[in-house]
């Protein structure tokens, strides 16, 4: 029974079998030149085999061409480095398929021509702003000598024939008119059914074509600018700048003090939610006449906020817009703007 639980000696496994010695560490050069000789014989093999031609593949499989090949020592061939799954490196891929661009693509309009862009071309002759211009481009408006312009980009020589829903348009210097508006004139430069238009009173001002930036009701007097730069237009009379308007009304009646603190506070309309920023007596002694500072830009928004709280408007008059003022304009009369006025519309620096 000893025999069967005889405890046996435990195995030296970091030494020889056959020995109690270390085993011997092996020669690391011997193997390191007997792996040299075997990644090496493969390739040497392949270039005996193709010593004879003048084609030579790399270490990836791939073919090389002879004049590719005579980089100077040292350096690497980047148009030439090859990369794997005998894939082009990205230079000569981007080469490569601009090169196809050249041989089958038409080349733009642009492509050599000192011009102007076509939508910067559109703003200037008073047609829309850039903006704009370019969504009438995408639409297929636009035409230049007698091909019709879907694209971007395209410049515009003084020898162009640009044409507008057909009708031929030319860039014009740009033309700022302030006039002083009388009641009885539609503010729109081209209607049918109106008697009288703003563009009368301003026909012999300018040969350029101008529009009137903004609207004022055939019934209200007062401030409005006339431009063919479409571009200032949209700033002025975009939401995000919120610029102010000052309008005199007379009523047929007295204005409470509730009725103004109702105006301030504000109410909802049919089109929502609207309310003055300030409001007061033009004269004390006759409050039908009231001043009213705004920044809404919604269509009759003054009327309508009166007319909704009982008072008839008989007149009004728009005595501020855009940072310009009538002071000096007889009623249907105009001028153009000074240059620190053109200045401070550019800046938008006016309230």
């Amino acid at each position: 029974m000893g025999a069967l639980f005889e405890k046996k000696p435990h195995k030296n496994f970091s030494k020889d079998k056959k020995s109690d010695k270390p085993r011997p560490k092996k020669n690391l050069s011997d193997h390191d030149d007997h792996d040299d000789s075997k990644k090496g014989g493969k390739r040497k093999n392949r270039d005996e085999k193709y010593a004879h031609s003048n084609r030579k593949f790399d270490r990836f499989g791939n073919l090389e061409e002879e004049e590719d090949r005579r980089s100077a020592p040292g350096q690497n061939n980047l148009n030439t480095k090859p990369s794997f799954f005998g894939m082009k490196s990205k230079e000569n891929k981007s080469q490569h398929f601009l090169s196809k661009i050249r041989k089958t693509s038409k080349p733009k309009e642009s492509d050599g021509r000192e011009g102007m862009r076509l939508n910067k071309y559109l703003a200037h002759a008073g047609i829309c702003s850039r903006r704009e211009a370019d969504e009438y481009i995408s639409a297929g408006l636009v035409s230049v000598n007698g091909v019709r312009v879907v694209e971007m980009g395209v410049k515009i020589l003084d020898t162009d024939v640009v044409k507008f829903n057909n009708e031929t348009i030319s860039a014009e210097k740009k033309v700022y008119i302030l006039l002083n508006k009388p009641k009885d004139y539609v503010t729109t430069t081209s209607d049918p059914y109106a008697e009288r238009t703003v563009m009368e009173l301003v026909k012999d001002a300018c040969k350029e074509r101008v529009f009137p930036v903004g609207r004022l009701d055939r019934q209200t007097t007062g401030v409005l600018l006339l431009t063919n730069d479409g571009d200032l237009a949209r700033k002025v009379l975009h939401p995000k700048f919120n610029k102010k308007k000052v309008y005199h009304a007379t009523l047929d009646k007295a204005l409470t003090k509730d009725n103004m603190n109702r105006l301030v506070e504000g109410f909802e309309l049919e089109d929502g939610f609207t309310r003055v920023d300030a409001i007061g007596y033009v004269d004390p002694q006759s409050k039908e006449h009231v001043g009213i500072e705004l920044h809404s830009g919604k269509n009759r928004i003054v009327r309508r906020m009166l007319e909704f709280l009982g008072y008839q408007v008989r007149k009004l008059d728009r005595v501020y817009f855009a940072g310009l003022t009538k002071k000096g304009v007889d009623r249907g009369h105009w001028r153009f703007l000074t240059d620190q006025e053109l200045r401070v519309l550019k800046m938008g620096s006016y309230e």
